[in-house]
């Protein structure tokens, strides 16, 4: 925009022009939407510090006892199942509820999923997952759609705003692993998953204060405008959401019957096959469509190579919260300058650089201009450097594997690569849907913005469960290989990928 009295399309100023530059020089829409992601971010990265930690340990301290393989499948099951809901998160917003509602509706999900896992009861532990799980679905993708909405087309602001939404994002995850990581590990582990799902309810209540600010961003439902078109498909939401609601009801109550016997192995393995079922079809669709321009099918064709670096990208920085958490509990010397601390805080490491580095990338593209790199080449860079971050883990692998415990450090120098390369690619990638989407499917396509991570989140749960039958070295070369080779193929497609993408940058 050429000017601080024009007021961005779908709110973020409700037609005052004073709001438009309110918040950093940003619509002042974007403060509400920062702090409601800082809290639900809050809510899952503490959840998530300590997932895996309380599954392996043993009953007597208050966890789960399972074996490394069975708390692997459960934890690719529920990370996955995260993402793998936000398309239809998507749909509803786009053709039901708009993307507030659904974002407002998916926040009280998550706080009563948090709710459950507090109780201090076994029993209840996979209920509290099969809630949360719907919550992040609806909120995460539209939560981003609305981000865009502030901004006119072609405002030079876009990138920077979605570069300080994405701080937003890593406040919550710095302060969650310490005080659900020190809570759970060092007190009571269910108070741990008590205080995440009270800092989803602070970031409700902050978005119900904020609201006014948003203008009409996410009111309308973008795929259905008319009440005639909502009311069908309230019909096909209803009659979808009945049908995966007797699903999961006929399973849950024929293996509490001992009738069948059905291990979280063998659930994995079928989310799999399902995983791959749903990206297949779904593009399938996408690409079988008759409605979209020869433009929009470029753009539609740049989403899906996106879609495949983010899946190669995220199957190795996600093993943070699996494979590389299990080595900061086992494996690593968790003491620096004479202090020790619990595991689960190197999970907030990661967020700390990118605090630290966000400002920095954003003041680096912005002054860059017409200089700035490419969306796709900044990908290939992320995938390089994500690789890298595994290629610095071979050098303490031998000696953990050998019993020893390594310095703390290596953890660190490894999330600075995994940061770096996080900054090329997420707020990027985030970007880049907003611009590429056509408007009609937005929500939905941020939706399968985030399938691409629910597949790398099965990915790093399965890999998590080798971690005790594979040598380390072998486990984080083959991590290394895949990241760096993905890196190669994407910095080759990197000039028709332009071309595709037109005017979008």
């Amino acid at each position: 925009m050429s000017n601080s009295t024009t007021v961005p399309v779908n709110g973020g100023g409700l037609g005052n022009p004073k709001w438009d530059k309110s918040f950093l020089g940003h619509p002042l829409g974007l403060m509400t939407l920062f702090f409601t992601e800082m809290w639900e971010r809050f809510s899952y990265y503490g959840m998530r510090a300590i997932l895996i930690l309380f599954m392996v340990a043993p009953t007597e301290t208050g966890g789960m006892g399972f074996d490394v393989v069975k708390a692997g499948a459960i934890y690719g099951l529920y990370t996955a199942s995260v993402y793998l809901l936000g398309p239809p998160g998507g749909w509803i917003a786009d053709n039901i509820v708009g993307q507030r509602r659904a974002v407002f509706l998916g926040g009280v999900l998550i706080a009563v999923g948090h709710g459950i896992l507090s109780l201090p009861t076994q029993d209840l532990f996979y209920w509290g997952l099969l809630v949360i799980a719907p919550g992040v679905g609806l909120l995460k993708p539209n939560i981003s759609a609305m981000v865009g909405q502030l901004y006119r087309k072609g405002d030079p602001r876009r990138d920077a705003g979605f570069s300080i939404y994405y701080i937003g994002i890593n406040v919550g995850a710095l302060m969650a692993p310490v005080a659900c990581g020190y809570v759970g590990q060092m007190i009571n582990w269910h108070l741990g998953f008590l205080i995440a799902g009270i800092g989803m309810t602070l970031g409700l209540v902050q978005f119900w204060l904020g609201g006014k600010f948003l203008g009409t961003a996410g009111v309308v439902p973008g795929g259905a405008p008319t009440p005639e078109a909502r009311a069908v498909a309230r019909k096909r939401g209803f009659t979808g959401g009945l049908i995966t609601a007797a699903v999961v009801a006929a399973v849950a109550a024929l293996t509490g019957s001992g009738a069948v016997n059905v291990s979280p192995e063998d659930v994995a393995n079928i989310f799999g096959i399902i995983l791959v079922l749903v990206t297949l079809g779904f593009f399938g669709w996408l690409f079988g469509a008759n409605s979209w321009t020869k433009d929009e099918r470029n753009k539609l064709i740049v989403v899906t190579i996106f879609f495949v670096a983010v899946i190669f990208f995220w199957s190795a920085f996600e093993q943070a919260g699996s494979t590389l958490n299990l080595f900061a509990e086992r494996n690593t010397r968790n003491e620096v300058f004479g202090t020790a601390f619990p595991a689960s805080w190197f999970q907030s490491v990661n967020a700390l650089f990118i605090i630290l580095l966000a400002p920095v990338f954003a003041a680096l593209w912005m002054g860059l201009g017409k200089r700035e790199p490419s969306s796709p080449a900044k990908f290939a860079v992320g995938l390089l450097l994500v690789g890298a971050g595994f290629a610095l883990m071979l050098i303490p692998a031998d000696d953990a594997q050998n019993g020893s415990l390594v310095s703390p450090w290596w953890l660190v120098g490894m999330y600075l690569l995994h940061t770096l390369g996080e900054l090329c690619v997420s707020p990027v990638g985030l970007s880049a849907m907003t611009k590429l989407a056509p408007e009609r499917v937005t929500g939905l396509i941020m939706g399968v913005w985030f399938l691409g991570p629910a597949i790398a989140n099965y990915v790093s749960g399965r890999v998590a469960g080798l971690y005790e039958s594979m040598p380390l070295t072998e486990l984080f070369g083959l991590v290394t290989a895949f990241a760096v080779g993905s890196a190669l193929v994407m910095a080759v497609l990197v000039p028709w990928a332009k071309r595709l993408m037109g005017e979008v940058r």
